[in-house]
């Protein structure tokens, strides 16, 4: 699926938004998704219908967010980051947006908006993303890609893979049900629900 080809729909109704988070008057949130305590959502960021977004969790401007996405505590999703439908994103996530930060130009002065560029993050359907884990601005998360607890993710990832360590590396390949498939070359199967599954031949 191409960044271009993701689509979000937007089904506005009633969601469940707890007192305590602060949400930006244009922020669009769709209809049965949960924002828990302490949560913040920047202004023009758009999360679409049936998510649900725990507790301390920061979504920053302009993010855009897929339907039936779980956010777990204290993940921070900042400008640049495109999540598409039915993500899974684990406690403690980081995911960056400046590839060479610094807080002051070389005359010393504090850096403001215009003196950077965004580098955009992409996940696609489906991925799942443990605890812990850091997304280093510029990638893409394949389709279904399972990226493991405390990785630190520094290119992109094939669909249906498996990746852990620091940096991040194939370490497997993954089933749409999130378990580990028996391969046969580039044919995976899975034992809990049979799926036969072809994945990519590239490595990060």
């Amino acid at each position: 699926m191409s960044k271009e080809s993701v689509v979000y729909s937007r089904h506005l109704g009633a969601a469940k938004i707890h007192p305590s988070a602060d949400i930006a008057d244009d922020a669009i949130i769709g209809a049965g998704t949960l924002i828990w305590r302490n949560v913040q959502i920047r202004e023009n960021a758009v999360i679409g219908s049936m998510c649900n977004v725990g507790k301390d969790v920061y979504i920053d401007a302009g993010v855009k967010i897929g339907d039936k996405v779980k956010i777990q505590n204290s993940s921070l999703i900042y400008q640049g980051v495109t999540v598409a439908d039915g993500v899974f994103i684990g406690p403690r996530v980081c995911f960056t947006n400046d590839l060479y930060p610094r807080s002051i130009r070389p005359d010393g002065e504090l850096k403001d908006a215009s003196d950077w560029v965004i580098t955009p993050t992409y996940v696609e359907y489906g991925a799942s993303i443990g605890a812990g884990a850091v997304i280093v601005a510029g990638v893409t998360i394949g389709r279904y890609a399972m990226v493991a607890a405390g990785a630190v993710v520094t290119r992109n990832i094939p669909e249906y893979a498996l990746v852990r360590g620091v940096p991040a590396r194939v370490a497997g390949y993954v089933c749409p049900c999130g378990l580990p498939l028996e391969m046969d070359g580039l044919e995976g199967w899975c034992p809990f629900c049979h799926q036969t599954i072809m994945v990519g031949a590239s490595n990060l």
